[in-house]
């Protein structure tokens, strides 16, 4: 056909899931990269626990059970539960949290496209304030080879002082409340590298490639990584310039932690994030702003899972005042 009408042609679930499935490799392969292959050993763990799960609770609730364990959902929330939790955390880590995101949160609120919340984000969020310490306990680049990792998985000893390093992000925040500044931290930390944590420039990058991938398959739009990486910046941005002695550049914050994986794979989830254009900005930049305020002035980290939740709960609100104007009435919304 030439000329239009054009009519395309529907995308499936599965067909979108696996498009960020294969997103998510470039971001696996760096991390595999600088971190070793331990992750690779979640994720696996990880799938096979989501489709297990997802089909156990399909059987109770009497549902197809075929369909629902190859449209991808269950593996992807898999996945990103796994790409935000520490690599060498006990596999019981693992299944816990796959059964808090798929067995609670995805079907406690009836199952695919029907969860207010991000699945795996009440995941993160119920693993790291029950188990604070093994949800901290980070490899640095290159430190554990695979053989250690695996053991530490499988619940080998957990001595780590010597093995493991804390996250750009954690060092930052402690050398700053100890009286540090910026420069000098960053100068002397062995946590830190040409742009962000050392190691995490590179999968930042993978990551931001396979957002890349998103966006030109137009498996998600340009709004919420856009508002997301932009409000970032500039919140950041601001501080930075008014105290540069006390407050991370925004490439630091962007290239640091899970800022690249959350503005292209976890804040774009179609179901509990917004859903009009203007929406999609306001819920991503609060978002960011969240975690900017966590990660500066919180008692953790990182705070993007946090955001995210808290604004799952604004989203209802947030659709109904972005509405656009019912055509043919000016000014008046659906």
């Amino acid at each position: 056909m030439i000329h239009s009408p054009y009519i395309r042609k529907p995308a499936s679930v599965q067909r979108v899931m696996c498009t960020v499935l294969l997103a998510l490799v470039p971001g696996i392969a760096a991390y595999v990269w600088q971190f070793g292959a331990g992750i690779l050993v979640n994720l696996a763990l990880a799938s096979m626990a989501a489709i297990a799960v997802e089909a156990v609770v399909m059987q109770l609730r009497k549902r197809p059970i075929a369909l629902a364990i190859t449209d991808l959902s269950a593996v992807v929330t898999a996945w990103l539960l796994v790409l935000s939790i520490p690599p060498v955390v006990p596999w019981w880590i693992t299944l816990l949290g796959v059964l808090i995101a798929i067995g609670g949160v995805k079907h406690l609120y009836g199952g695919l496209g029907q969860n207010p919340f991000n699945p795996a984000m009440v995941a993160f969020c119920a693993l790291i304030v029950a188990f604070p310490a093994l949800m901290s306990q980070w490899p640095g680049a290159g430190q554990l080879n695979f053989d250690s990792q695996f053991d530490l998985i499988l619940g080998g000893a957990r001595e780590l002082d010597g093995m493991t390093a804390a996250t750009a992000l954690d060092s930052l925040r402690t050398g700053l409340r100890g009286g540090g500044s910026v420069d000098a931290l960053l100068a002397q930390g062995s946590a830190f590298g040409l742009a962000g944590g050392k190691g995490w420039e590179w999968v930042a990058a993978g990551y931001a490639v396979g957002g890349l991938i998103l966006l030109v398959t137009r498996t998600v739009t340009w709004h919420m990584p856009t508002a997301f990486i932009a409000a970032l910046a500039v919140v950041s941005g601001v501080f930075w310039l008014a105290d540069a002695a006390h407050h991370a550049s925004p490439l630091f914050q962007l290239a640091s932690g899970g800022a690249m994986l959350a503005a292209f794979f976890i804040v774009t989830d179609p179901v509990s994030g917004a859903t009009t254009p203007r929406g999609k900005l306001i819920f991503a930049a609060g978002i960011a702003l969240i975690a900017w305020l966590i990660r500066s002035f919180g008692a953790y980290p990182d705070g993007i899972a946090f955001g995210v939740l808290l604004m799952n709960i604004c989203v209802p609100l947030i659709d109904m005042k972005t509405q656009p104007p019912v055509f043919g009435h000016r000014g008046e919304r659906s």
